[in-house]
């Protein structure tokens, strides 16, 4: 069945000029999707790591979380520590369950007045859900009206400056409210490429011609999910479903990083106990970067061998990294084999292929630091 012909899939209010640009048009977490442009994949990749590559992820969750202290509140929910935020400032975390392992990951805005909660796509009914029910102390309110675009590359906060120069004061991950072309939008610097860039969230009703302003600027091309995968592949980051969910933990996934000394020590959060164990004790499989030998990518799904032929582990992403011009994967391999440069072979196909273990990003990320 293609997209088009199911009425059951949701559009964002940037459907009509996704055909318009001639999208290949596909179904993805609900909704009807430009998987692609007529450029193709590599090229609408290659264009975001060297210009501006326009992203609709209106399908996304757009949380509002107010109440008396939302950020004490949430941190119920989640690991990461949301009281330290300093207004204007954004942090990655995860929803965890009582085993440890991850509901879906995040982003958490903190605002004057409130907290802006991005939720993934697929997850983002039980992540409403989630938040109703775990803060009884606070509003809950999903954005239905608000659409959410992303502009990455290296051009991008220059282009997004001649709306408005306040743009290039930003900070990666800061957020402000900024009026840009006319329209009162939450600009964040941050994304999902290893780009610098700038997330715009807008009301829906302003989306199109809003997206048609950026397009219309020399750097800037549309660009499909195809491409948002392999550039988020490339810069090591975890897509949900996929390289993290319920059977992972933030310790096995690598996202240690994302829990401070205070949540560390405190808990208070679902799983804090098997977390914190972790911590301490160590995991027995880890999250890690692949490196395929010759030209061929291993996919999701792929056996991870070692050299005597013993499966250790599971590719749960894998592709062709334009910028790297070689395959590239990233998956779970026993700790005992997860040391950089470790020689491993994937069975693609019934065929042991040679391959080694990588440090992550395998791209230079080129976020904006003060």
């Amino acid at each position: 069945m293609s997209a088009s012909s199911d009425e059951t899939l949701h559009i964002t209010p940037l459907n009509a000029l996704h055909k318009e640009l001639g999208g290949r048009m596909v179904p993805f977490a609900g909704y009807e999707m430009p998987v692609q442009f007529p450029s193709g994949i590599l090229t609408e990749h290659k264009h975001t790591r060297a210009a501006a590559g326009l992203f609709d992820v209106s399908h996304m969750g757009q949380v509002r979380v107010t109440g008396a202290d939302p950020a004490k509140s949430i941190e119920r929910l989640v690991p990461g520590d949301v009281q330290a935020l300093e207004v204007g400032r954004m942090r990655y975390t995860m929803f965890t369950n009582e085993a440890g392992g991850i509901l879906d990951d995040l982003m958490i805005n903190k605002r004057a007045d409130d907290l802006l909660v991005i939720v993934n796509a697929a997850c983002k009914q039980q992540d409403i859900a989630l938040l109703q029910a775990g803060l009884p102390d606070c509003k809950v309110e999903y954005l239905a009206d608000r659409a959410l675009l992303a502009l990455q590359g290296p051009e991008a906060v220059a282009v997004l400056a001649r709306l408005n120069p306040q743009i290039a004061a930003l900070q990666f991950g800061q957020g402000a409210e900024i009026l840009l072309d006319g329209i009162s939008c939450f600009v964040t610097r941050s994304g999902y490429t290893g780009e610098d860039g700038c997330e715009i969230s807008l009301p829906a009703d302003a989306a199109d011609a809003f997206a048609r302003k950026l397009l219309a600027q020399p750097e800037v091309k549309p660009i499909g999910l195809g491409a948002r995968d392999s550039l988020r592949l490339e810069a090591g980051l975890c897509l949900y479903g996929h390289d993290i969910d319920t059977t992972t933990s933030p310790i096995e996934a690598g996202l240690t990083w994302t829990i401070s000394k205070r949540r560390r020590a405190e808990g208070g959060f679902p799983g804090a106990g098997i977390i914190q164990k972790q911590l301490a004790e160590g995991v027995t499989r880890k999250r890690v970067g692949l490196r395929p030998e010759g030209r061929a990518p291993a996919r999701e799904g792929t056996d991870i061998l070692d050299i005597s032929g013993n499966k250790i582990g599971m590719i749960t992403s894998g592709g062709f990294g334009p910028s790297v011009d070689a395959p590239v994967a990233m998956g779970y391999v026993a700790a005992a084999s997860a040391a950089i440069d470790t020689s491993i072979n994937l069975l693609v196909r019934g065929k042991p292929l040679p391959a080694r273990i990588s440090a992550m990003p395998f791209i230079t990320k080129r976020y904006a630091k003060a």
